[in-house]
């Protein structure tokens, strides 16, 4: 079996960790460096940023955030919104990232998914698809959303993970709008969906509450790593804790 990760997602806004509820208003919940040392020590497998500025939708606050993160931590950093250009992502990579997390950009420009991959291998390039049900009901059907939640794209959810897969990307992360922030559990019927036939690794994200509902999104689906906001955010809860949980049901996580 595939060693499981587990990721902590931390977003940004004017410099500032918050944290989001359906994408809506977001919510300060720390300083991202301080944050970023503690689940260091904590065995989290690797972090992921996201800019959610929506004023400010450029690279520059991922830029100098690097090069503080960088100094106190030791893991896999993925950092991504705003990017717009090879030019950005080759600029973060270059700067002490990982990992880019593309996602708006690709609805316009898919070969960007190519040219990174190119230069810096599929392992570099993340996908992320933010996915909101259509109606009120848990099954609805997927749609797509890019510009931070605000903008519908007319291209189905199966569709678009064929076409990010054959461009090159080397992950997907995959966030559940309708949970995020809710602490309800993930969208596992979702996750089972796409992680079934998709050949790169699924990163899950979006309704962390409990460590029951990452087994059930584990055991529920075959994603690669679950990601998490609110769990890690509020309450006593930390990846370490979460992988002694976890390993009860017979799941196994990297050693960091």
């Amino acid at each position: 079996m595939l060693k499981k990760r587990i990721i902590p997602i931390q977003l940004l806004s004017e410099g500032r960790l918050v944290k989001t509820k359906q994408f809506g208003p977001a919510r300060d919940v720390g300083d991202p460096v301080a944050s970023s040392k503690v689940y260091s020590a904590q065995q989290a497998d690797e972090l992921v940023f996201l800019n959610i500025n929506r004023d400010s939708r450029s690279i520059a606050p991922m830029v100098e955030l690097l090069e503080r993160v960088s100094e106190v931590v030791f893991m896999p950093l993925a950092l991504g919104g705003g990017i717009t250009s090879f030019e950005d992502a080759e600029t973060l990579l270059r700067h002490g990232a990982d990992k880019v997390v593309l996602d708006s950009v690709v609805y316009r420009d898919p070969a960007l998914i190519t040219r990174v991959a190119d230069r810096f291998g599929s392992q570099a390039v993340v996908v992320c698809v933010d996915v909101r049900r259509d109606g009120d009901e848990p099954d609805g059907e997927p749609r797509l959303y890019s510009d931070c939640g605000r903008r519908l794209e007319d291209v189905a959810l199966d569709a678009h993970i064929a076409a990010i897969i054959a461009a090159g990307a080397g992950e997907i992360l995959l966030q559940s709008i309708d949970r995020d922030g809710t602490m309800t559990g993930y969208d596992v019927p979702l996750l089972a969906r796409v992680s079934a036939t998709s050949p790169i690794p699924v990163i899950g994200a979006g309704g962390a509450g409990t460590y029951e509902h990452m087994c059930d999104a584990f055991t529920g689906s075959a994603v690669s790593a679950l990601a998490c906001g609110s769990l890690f955010n509020f309450g006593d809860n930390n990846p370490i804790r979460a992988k002694a949980f976890l390993s009860n049901y017979g799941l196994r996580f990297k050693v960091v």
